[in-house]
């Protein structure tokens, strides 16, 4: 909040312009005010001193014109005013679908899918302060690792908690997707978006991904999937009777039913080749689905013009007894 003077009547103000005139009248006059005497001796002024009331004859003066500026600004109205502004925040809710199936601990991003996945997401939240946010994951089946939060602390700290293997192995694409509208439908947020990450194909779940998706579209949820992997073949870890290995596996994505899952809630489809396109596509979730911010500014305005009158009329009354007790007579 902050407070600024203005005026009611600042047209009035184009008055002081004439304080200029008369203090040229004034300096006019007192040049004009000593006679040329000529004496054979100034023995008769010899001893006589320069008084106070000599050096401060200007003083009645130079309080009529104070008198006068601040009668001009009580005329002019100085009001102060007092500024604040209602910043009104319209959050969108938003559910991130996360696949943590074995798959995603491939190597063809740095260090793995799932922690590439992780980072980039964190990023992401950290950047939307007034958006309530929650994590869906899934692989064999689907949970709801933190539900919608405005804590985004709290939602990092579980983010940070994922690994592989918590539950059953596989990609249930269409449970992850169907939990996660779960979450959002009776959401009073006027957009309600889902961040779908897979890097794999449907092959387990009761619910088919365009079966979840066409429940999301009922709901006005708007899905944006993203596919991680790279193109081609990919160091996949394997388990042996000699511990983990990796091996070399074809990048299979069901990329057409994620395009359609996408088309379906208008949403979009993004592939990530590797860490840095994915985080270029979260960058671009973040333009498209911009947090609504209303700023309304008030102001309360308050007459100050009782000071400056009060103070006109104090210098009025001084000058009266400067003039009067102090001026009246000069040697």
């Amino acid at each position: 909040m902050m407070s600024e003077i203005t005026f009611a009547n600042p047209g009035l103000l184009y008055l002081l312009i004439l304080i200029a005139p008369m203090l040229a009248w004034y300096v006019w006059k007192e040049r004009d005010a000593f006679a040329n005497i000529r004496f054979s001796s100034l023995k008769p002024f010899e001893g006589q001193r320069i008084t106070y009331r000599h050096l401060l004859r200007h003083l009645i003066f130079a309080l009529r014109i104070m008198v006068i500026a601040l009668v001009i600004v009580v005329l002019a109205r100085p009001q102060s005013t007092n500024r604040w502004q209602n910043v009104t925040t319209e959050g969108i809710d938003i559910m991130i679908a996360l696949d943590i199936s074995g798959s995603m601990l491939a190597q063809d991003f740095k260090p793995n899918r799932l922690e590439a996945s992780k980072n980039v997401a964190i990023e992401f939240i950290s950047g939307r302060e007034t958006d309530r946010m929650g994590l869906v994951v899934y692989s064999g089946e689907s949970f709801t690792q933190c539900p919608l939060t405005t804590d985004h602390a709290v939602l990092i700290n579980l983010f940070n908690d994922i690994e592989s293997g918590m539950i059953e192995d596989g990609t249930a694409i269409g449970m992850g997707l169907a939990n996660a509208v779960n979450r959002l439908k009776d959401s009073k947020a006027q957009s309600k978006v889902i961040i779908l990450l897979t890097d794999g194909v449907n092959n387990r779940g009761a619910i088919a991904p365009l079966t979840a998706a066409e429940i999301a579209k009922s709901f006005g949820i708007r899905v944006y999937t993203i596919g991680v992997g790279t193109e081609g073949m990919a160091p996949v870890p394997v388990q042996t009777p000699y511990g983990t290995r990796y091996q070399n596996a074809k990048v299979e994505i069901d990329e057409e039913t994620l395009k359609q899952i996408a088309d379906a809630t208008d949403g979009s489809y993004f592939r990530a080749t590797n860490n840095e396109k994915l985080r270029e596509i979260y960058i671009e979730i973040d333009k498209l689905e911009k947090t609504k911010i209303d700023v309304k500014e008030y102001s309360k305005k308050e007459e100050e013009y009782m000071r400056f009158g009060l103070l006109a009329t104090i210098l009025f009354l001084f000058e009266i007894l400067v003039r009067y007790l102090i001026f009246r007579n000069i040697p």
